[in-house]
């Protein structure tokens, strides 16, 4: 009986064409790069899925075991095994003409477990892995028939590098390749039996990687054995100096293994474990600090604004001055500033000058309760893309950053935070290092590891906002991470799983109003509670023998110096802070009433007479403020002036009968006065008269050059490029997977259309067959990418450098940086061609009539 032929494999574009569309979306929903824009085609899709920037991107956020796998199956994938009943378990030999020809050299999950060392324990967690990559389109099965065929995308061994898993290139003329006869190739250890003293050394040191090694020069005993081994081909010399270990050699020493042990957990470093209640307790002292830091900070603000430097951003001497009012050292005093500018409450005025100044929304915020006030400040915290760490360092061009400069934003500084808090929600009640985290990040994305800097800058300001508690997730910082309450989720929303356990998915989150509110919910739960008594002494202070209720705690910020906190807090009255309370609008009375209404006994005395002799000294002296002012030696000449419904927008009052005052600038005021008909001259502190075009000209030197304060994120980024690379916001998910599901039936409909459209030939005998084929960019490299894998001919149509197009039907067998290496069959000879100079590739396209000329720049077997 007739054995049945095994089945024509599919390439990378009939996979993916026959994906569902429930598999199409989760594709787009986990590379949405692919999507943007939109492309014409699913074949489209396919090009773009296997670009050089698409799979970069891809890679990116892959963690360590998803690495090993894919390094794995392309690997295995470029090896074709021996006979099964005399090759050795994992000792296999390639093939150059077509890897993976015969039934057994598929790439099957099982290979992949047995390469990479998995146990049962781990292999689970790989099949979850490998269907993860098969869902984002980085593995795809080969073999439409039931069964299993993995390879990696198109392209994607580029984008590994040259190495991957460590091992070096194929070598076809190894001893330890099976023969073309079928017999087993002779083991390692026969051929290393009479090898030279310090041969196995040599191996050893290269078998995990790097391959590639310097040949010694000085020693002896070195060079002899480093001779021997390249002339058994143990060895390959890359140049003079140095030689690389062959893929075959390395799997023999490894023992078939492609990596010494699967990744397939991240690391548990070793930390100290503290009890709830001391979190919470820890973070609980932490967010009222910072609560009472922003307020001071606006209270210093509204009494006297700090000036915008003209580059945008808040002055050393500024930020030191903060530092010392606040009594924190300077780091902590900008992250306070940056804290109050992504919530909103202070803004650049836009004034001349310019200045910091509290908003409305920093005056309403003073109102909230303790937790309202928090929770606006945390969901500004996690909102925001600022880097407050690094003020006071110094960018590529030397420049010192300023605070609340607009430099300060990074794109990648939510994806970040949201994986640190991620971590420390895998690890209840551990103290995780800047130094722990970086190494579970590490295997989270080897590829994108965040520098140490912006952990450690991420990790103090979780300690200073409350989010954690002696290094450890707080409650706080766990409503931050799932503002919603929901569990997290092992996925995004596909139909497979995924394998990263404890990976939160990025969902958009619930309306601010509903993440303050479970913050707020949050921080009540861990706060210790109000106390609404104050113990008044003699010797004029006080003590607050808990947390101090809303109202107590401003009576006690009007009225008080704070001399010490802890589980109780200690205050002072003196003339200074009583002088507070009566320029906020408190009258003696009202002051000993409220006093007496917080006291469990009588006020002291001393208290008593010192409110009220400090209230009888208050006021004789009263200070204003005004901008400009509209004098005349004739008081008829003002007379209507601040009534005149016209100039109501101008806040005049009179001080004096000769004397107005305005809250607008000086040219402001007299170009109103000279539309109502009044001539009018400006005069300077000395009485001169100033000209009107010096003045203008002096304000337009004050504010030329000065940059808008701009929150927004910025492209330029000062970490590496898979940090840079990230989205500066997590998209609705919701609202994208609804684009995709609707996207995706228009994509197979016009990839249909295009398919069943019968050539031009079939309806006009007359004109020549039109080929097959793209000379769209992205879908050609596909194409090559695909023809590669298939070993198939294409024809290639280039241009040679007279600009003249060039048909060559051609084999492609490499291609990498930027670079096709292709097999000429007309010639019999290899050529090059920089893919730049690619106009074209057709898969069925009849063969050139006339080839190029040998000796023509087009036809050498090497183009650049």
């Amino acid at each position: 009986m007739a054995s049945t032929p095994p089945a024509p494999r599919r390439t990378f574009p009939e996979a993916l064409r026959s994906r569902s569309d429930e598999h199409l979306v989760a594709l787009l929903l986990q590379r949405p790069d692919l999507a943007t824009p939109s492309p014409s085609t699913l074949r489209s899709l396919a090009a773009r899925a296997t670009s050089r920037t698409s799979l970069d991107r891809a890679i990116t956020r892959l963690d360590a075991l998803e690495l090993q796998v894919l390094e794995s199956v392309l690997v295995l994938g470029d090896l074709a095994p021996a006979p099964r009943a005399t090759t050795p378990r994992g000792r296999r030999a390639p093939n150059p003409s077509h890897p993976g020809d015969d039934a057994g050299s598929t790439v099957t999950v099982d290979r992949v477990l047995d390469a990479l060392g998995a146990g049962p324990a781990d292999a689970p967690v790989v099949r979850a892995a490998v269907a993860h990559l098969e869902e984002a389109a980085l593995l795809w099965d080969r073999d439409p028939s039931p069964g299993t065929d993995l390879a990696v995308s198109p392209g994607l061994s580029e984008v590994l590098g040259p190495y991957p898993a460590g091992l070096g290139p194929a070598d076809p003329s190894s001893p330890l390749s099976p023969a073309p006869t079928g017999e087993p190739p002779v083991p390692l250890d026969e051929i290393l039996a009479d090898a030279p003293p310090g041969a196995r050394s040599i191996l050893d040191a290269l078998t995990w990687g790097p391959p590639v090694g310097v040949a010694p020069r000085a020693d002896p005993v070195g060079r002899e054995a480093t001779t021997w081994l390249l002339r058994r081909r143990l060895l390959l010399a890359s140049d003079e100096r140095h030689v690389v270990l062959p893929r075959e050699v390395a799997l023999a020493l490894r023992g078939g293994r492609t990596h010494a042990r699967p990744l397939a957990h991240p690391p548990e470093p070793e930390s100290p474990h503290f009890a709830d209640d001391t979190i919470a307790a820890e973070a609980a002292r932490a967010a009222q600090d910072v609560v009472r830091l922003v307020a001071h900070l606006l209270a210093l603000w509204q009494a006297s604004p700090p000036p915008v430097l003209r580059a945008g951003g808040l002055g050393v001497r500024d930020l030191r001055r903060l530092a010392t009012t606040l009594e924190v050292e300077e780091p902590t005093a900008a992250f306070v500033a940056e804290l109050a500018l992504a919530a909103g409450l202070v803004a650049d005025d836009g004034e001349d000058p310019p200045s910091f100044t509290v908003t409305v929304a920093g005056e309403d915020w003073l109102d909230l309760p303790l937790t309202g006030r928090w929770a606006v400040l945390a969901a500004a915290w996690a909102a925001s893309g600022r880097t407050p760490w690094t003020v006071g360092s110094r960018d590529d061009r030397g420049t010192l950053r300023a605070a609340l400069e607009p430099d300060l934003s990074r794109p990648w500084v939510r994806r970040l935070r949201l994986d640190l808090l991620s971590a420390l929600a895998d690890r209840p009640g551990a103290a995780l290092t800047s130094g722990d985290l970086l190494e579970i990040l590490r295997w989270g994305s080897p590829r994108a590891v965040p520098p140490v800097q912006a952990i450690e800058g991420l990790l103090h300001e979780a300690h200073l906002l409350g989010a954690t508690g002696v290094g450890a997730l707080a409650p706080t910082g766990r409503a931050l991470l799932l503002p919603d309450g929901a569990a997290p989720v092992a996925g995004t929303g596909s139909p497979v799983a995924s394998h990263r356990p404890g990976r939160v998915a990025g969902p958009a989150g619930p309306v601010p109003s509903a993440l303050e509110s479970a913050l707020a919910t949050a921080l009540d739960s861990v706060l210790p509670p109000e106390v609404d008594d104050l113990l008044l002494q003699g010797d004029l202070t006080g003590i607050v023998p808990g947390r101090p209720s809303t109202a107590l705690e401003r009576l006690l910020e009007d009225a008080a110096e704070v001399e010490s906190r802890g589980a109780a807090i200690t205050v002072r009255f003196t003339p200074e802070s009583l002088t507070r309370a009566f320029d906020a609008g408190r009258s003696a009375e009202d002051l000993l009433a409220e006093l007496a209404a917080h006291s469990r006994t009588p006020l002291p005395q001393p208290l008593d007479y010192l409110v009220r002799d400090t209230a009888r000294r208050h006021g004789r002296l009263r200070v204003g403020t005004a901008s400009s002012y509209v004098r005349a030696e004739d008081p008829a000449l003002l007379t209507g002036l601040v009534e005149d419904p016209s100039l109501r927008h101008l806040s005049l009052f009179r001080i004096a009968p000769t004397v107005l005052v305005a809250l607008v600038p000086a040219a402001t005021l007299q170009a109103a006065l000279r539309d109502r008909g009044l001539a009018s001259t400006v005069e300077g502190p000395d009485g001169r008269v100033v000209r009107t075009e010096r003045l203008r000209s002096a304000a337009r030197s004050r504010t030329g050059g000065r940059r808008p304060l701009d929150t927004a994120t910025r492209g330029r980024s000062d970490v590496g490029p898979g940090w840079a690379t990230e989205d500066a916001t997590v998209a609705d998910e919701a609202a994208r997977r609804d684009r995709y599901a609707e996207l995706v039936p228009r994509l197979r409909a016009a990839d249909d259309a295009a398919l069943a459209a019968p050539p031009v030939s079939a309806t006009h005998p007359d004109v020549p067959p039109e080929p097959r084929g793209t000379t769209e960019p992205p879908a050609a490299l596909g194409l090559l990418r695909d023809a590669i894998d298939a070993g198939d001919h294409v024809v290639l149509e280039t241009i040679d450098p007279t600009g003249q197009p060039v048909r060559r039907r051609v084999k492609p067998l490499v291609l990498e940086g930027g670079r096709l290496r292709a097999l000429d069959p007309a010639r019999d000879a290899e050529l090059t061609v920089a893919v730049h100079r690619i106009a074209g590739v057709f898969t069925d396209a009849p063969a050139p009539a006339q080839d190029a000329p040998a000796d023509s720049p087009s036809g050498a077997p090497s183009e650049s």
